[in-house]
């Protein structure tokens, strides 16, 4: 996830993240980094986009990520095929801090994780893991390296 948010700055990196649901426990076994697929055609804001009179600065791949779903059921089906599944959603924040955006809420799961990466100056600064609560905010958990 670091290397990858480090080598796609500026914009932003995504990927998957395949484990287990121990208890309350996640425990993320592989990472899958993606490709950054979001485009103005296929994000929430195209249609404001195209209705504004005058686009202000529109979202970019600065600030914006999306995964192809064909690529995402591509790893579910590998996942589940080895007793796996796939339990968070990484991003990075490039010269952002590693907090979700409004954005991110949105576009939340519950049932998965989300680690943001915090990438300043083109070097990882911080990383930090979210969960969507019962009242959809995102609330923080604690990230444990190593598994007892």
């Amino acid at each position: 996830m670091i290397e990858h948010a480090e080598h796609s700055h500026p914009e932003e990196c995504c990927g998957l993240l395949v484990g287990q649901i121990q208890g309350d426990r996640i425990a993320a076994i592989e990472v899958y980094p993606m490709a950054n697929q979001w485009n103005l055609e296929t994000g929430p804001e195209f249609e404001a986009a195209i209705s504004a009179p005058k686009p202000a600065t529109l979202p970019s791949r600065e600030r914006r990520y999306t995964i192809d779903p064909r690529a995402m059921l591509e790893v579910q089906k590998l996942a589940r095929d080895r007793g796996l599944t796939i339990v968070g959603v990484y991003h990075s924040h490039p010269e952002h801090p590693a907090i979700p955006s409004e954005y991110d809420r949105e576009l939340a799961w519950a049932d998965y994780v989300y680690p943001i990466v915090s990438v300043r100056r083109g070097y990882p600064s911080a990383v930090r893991v979210w969960q969507l609560d019962d009242d959809q905010q995102f609330v923080e958990l604690e990230l444990c390296e190593d598994l007892p």
